[in-house]
């Protein structure tokens, strides 16, 4: 039974603080070894189930993004209304649930319907988790909080190099012809890391449920509004909610809708990658669709998220960051595999721990930096993400067109630490631009950028670029991962431009948070 709510921290943080901190950081390493497993899993699957670089791009990235950004919503939304650690425990068991099944993939199909699930249970996370340290820990404090949390990201992010690879030689060297129910080395990793997400729900469920800031209590109908929420980004659903608000936001939706159409067809003639452009086609129109329902029904929140350029910037420049992040973490493993040529378990554990410590170092430094310039300026925490964007340029560069092991495994780690600074600046000042009730959907808002530019098109890109640079070797397509990585380096000067808008935007939009929150009722 869960104690009495308790009132938010003011001052300083309080050891229970720091306690359930602690609970949340396991629940998020449990989400990226759950989500990125498949990146040490990809040469197996790939050669298993006889896949492109663009077709593992799409399992890595789209196949998981589309569906974790989609369902975040709405989850955002019951996160700012309803029992937030009840909502955690709920989807921590699902996409554990859901990860032990890809375990059970025999194709391309099923194992994208299982990652698809795992998306859907992962999006409880962030929303509930970033909504829970807002009101456990006070805001001169939240950025390094929310850096600490962050840090399970690269964490997880490893870990799972050191299970996935050990999983795989074990049940593959015990069972050379496939385990029980046939189930071959990846399959089993599946399962070794979904089943103790299960126990882990448990420890959740005696987390005590915080006081919001500001007393706000949320919708008195939660699941009312998660259900309105959900509708509206659901097709053809979507449709008939534009059709009550008017003729005009009816033919506005429709009108998007038939310009995503048009734009998967024509990139799907491009690129031949049914799956990709038709997820992220329609992951853009839901969001369209949500956006626009979300205006008439909450104009403040919509103001202060969709209709403030710094928000935008700020999340849209970090997307970019975790676009070359998100693909660096996918494809380090199967890169140092087919073309350095380095053994499975000893690149796992050397990319494993390099990326688990460059990550924790990065995340934390860059938190406690953020919150000391700003301290000293409104925007201090914008220079951190745009080091974020500069500084893993020249790693990247040299570690992926050496050829000398140590040199790249160093290299990575710079990339990997560097880019990892911008994560608890971007975050924080997120949350910094929206009143307290908003915060769960402004978290939502945050990830679609991570998720729908970051995700999406990280590990996609870089896979189909490598694909388009390839070559016919006996009749099968060998991709050029280092063409595909390097590629990468090319968005740095559209985040910068981003950045450097949010920069000078960023001091305005914070002090007249409730003056626009008020104009827009």
């Amino acid at each position: 039974m869960n104690e009495a709510p308790i009132a938010p921290a003011e001052r300083r943080a309080t050891g229970y603080s720091w306690y359930v901190l602690v609970v949340l950081v396991v629940v998020y390493i449990l989400n990226f070894i759950d989500r990125q497993v498949v990146s040490i899993l990809a040469v197996d699957i790939k050669a298993d189930l006889a896949l492109t670089d663009s077709e593992m791009g799409f399992l890595g990235g789209a196949a998981f993004a589309v569906f974790y950004a989609l369902f975040g919503i709405p989850l955002g939304r019951l996160a700012d209304n309803w029992h937030r650690v009840r909502l955690l425990g709920t989807g921590l068991a699902l996409w554990s649930m859901m990860t032990a099944l890809s375990g059970f993939a025999y194709n391309q199909f099923s194992l994208t319907m299982a990652r698809m699930g795992v998306g859907v249970g992962e999006a409880t996370a962030s929303p509930t988790a970033y909504s829970l340290i807002s009101d456990y820990f006070p805001k001169r404090q939240r950025a390094t909080a929310l850096a600490i949390y962050s840090s399970g990201l690269y964490l997880g992010g490893g870990v799972s190099l050191l299970i996935g690879a050990s999983v795989v030689a074990g049940w593959n060297k015990a069972y050379p012809g496939g385990g029980p129910l046939g189930l071959v080395g990846w399959q089993a990793a599946f399962l070794a890391v979904g089943i103790p997400g299960l126990l882990v729900a448990l420890w959740v469920a005696t987390l005590r449920e915080p006081l919001r800031e500001g007393g706000s209590k949320g919708s008195p109908r939660p699941f009312g509004e998660f259900l309105a929420d959900l509708s509206a980004i659901v097709p053809p659903f979507t449709l008939l909610g534009a059709w009550r608000r008017g003729p005009q936001a009816f033919a506005l939706n429709l009108a998007f809708a038939a310009s995503m159409v048009a734009l998967a067809w024509g990139m799907i003639g491009l690129t031949g990658n049914l799956p990709q452009w038709s997820a992220v086609c329609l992951g853009y129109y839901a969001v369209f669709s949500w956006a626009t329902a979300l205006r008439r029904r909450d104009p403040a929140t919509f103001r202060l998220v969709w209709g403030t350029p710094a928000f935008l910037c700020t999340a849209l420049g970090y997307g970019l960051v975790s676009l070359a992040a998100y693909a660096l973490a996918f494809w380090s493993a199967p890169y140092a595999e087919t073309v350095l040529r380095l053994p499975k378990q000893e690149l796992a554990f050397v990319l494993g721990a390099n990326g688990a410590l460059a990550g924790f170092l990065g995340v934390i430094g860059g938190g406690r930096i953020a919150d000391a310039l700003r301290a000293r300026n409104p925007a201090g925490r914008i220079l951190v993400i745009m080091f974020g964007v500069v500084a893993p340029i020249a790693p990247i560069w040299i570690g992926y067109t050496t050829a000398n092991p140590t040199l790249f495994y160093a290299m990575n780690f710079l990339a990997g630490m560097f880019g990892a600074t911008a994560l608890g600046a971007a975050a924080a000042t997120t949350q910094d631009l929206v009143l307290p009730r908003m915060r769960g959907t402004a978290t939502a808002a945050f990830f679609l950028a991570t998720t729908l530019v970051g995700l999406s098109f990280g590990p996609y890109m870089v896979g189909q670029i490598s694909d388009f640079a390839g070559t016919m070797v006996e009749g099968r397509l060998v991709g050029d991962l280092r063409t595909g990585i390097l590629s990468l380096i090319a968005v740095a000067p559209v985040a910068l431009g981003l950045l450097l808008y949010a920069y000078r935007a960023v001091p305005a939009a914070e002090a007249s948070l409730n003056h626009r929150s008020g104009e827009a009722g």
